[in-house]
C-alpha cells in the first residue's frame, strides 16, 4: 500500500477514536455513579478538549494530506476511507448530541452541548472531499526519467 493509504487508514482509525471518546463521556455523564456524584466535581470541558486534540484534529490532518496527495488523479480507495471516517464522526456526533436529553443540567456546559454540533458540521467537508477523490479520474501522473 502507498503512504497516502496508510494515511487514510490512520485518519479513519483516529474518527472513530475520537467516536467512542465522545460517546464514552457522555454516556458516562448520563450514567454518574451517586458515589462519584457527592464526592467528586466531574467537569467534562478538558476531557472533551483533550480528545479533540488527541482524536479529531490529528484525524482531520490525516485526512488532508491524502486528498493533497491524490487530488490530481484521485483514487477510490483513499476516497472510501475519507468518506468512512466523515460519516463515523457523522454518526458519531450524532449519537453524542443525542446523550444530551438524558444529562443532569449540571454537566451541560456549552463546550457539551455545542462540540457535538460543531464536529457534525465538520464532518460534512471530510464526506465531500472523500466523495470527489472517488469521482475524479484516474489520471496518473506522466513519470518523466529523464
Amino acid at each position: 500500500m502507498a503512504i497516502e493509504k496508510w494515511l487514510a487508514v490512520t485518519s479513519l482509525g483516529l474518527f472513530v477514536m475520537f467516536a467512542g471518546e465522545m460517546i464514552s463521556v457522555y454516556n458516562f455523564m448520563t450514567n454518574v455513579p451517586e458515589e462519584i456524584e457527592f464526592s467528586i466535581t466531574f467537569d467534562a470541558d478538558p476531557k472533551i478538549f483533550q480528545f479533540i486534540s488527541i482524536g479529531a484534529a490529528p484525524a482531520g490532518i490525516l485526512a488532508a494530506v491524502p486528498f493533497i496527495m491524490t487530488r490530481q488523479y484521485g483514487s477510490k480507495p483513499i476516497g472510501g476511507l475519507i468518506t468512512a471516517g466523515g460519516v463515523v464522526m457523522l454518526l458519531g456526533m450524532f449519537v453524542s448530541y443525542s446523550l444530551i436529553d438524558k444529562m443532569d443540567a449540571v454537566y451541560i456546559t456549552d463546550v457539551v452541548k455545542y462540540a457535538p454540533l460543531l464536529f457534525m458540521v465538520l464532518s460534512i467537508p471530510v464526506i465531500v472531499v472523500g466523495v470527489y477523490l472517488t469521482k475524479e479520474k484516474q489520471k496518473r501522473p506522466k513519470k518523466e526519467f529523464f
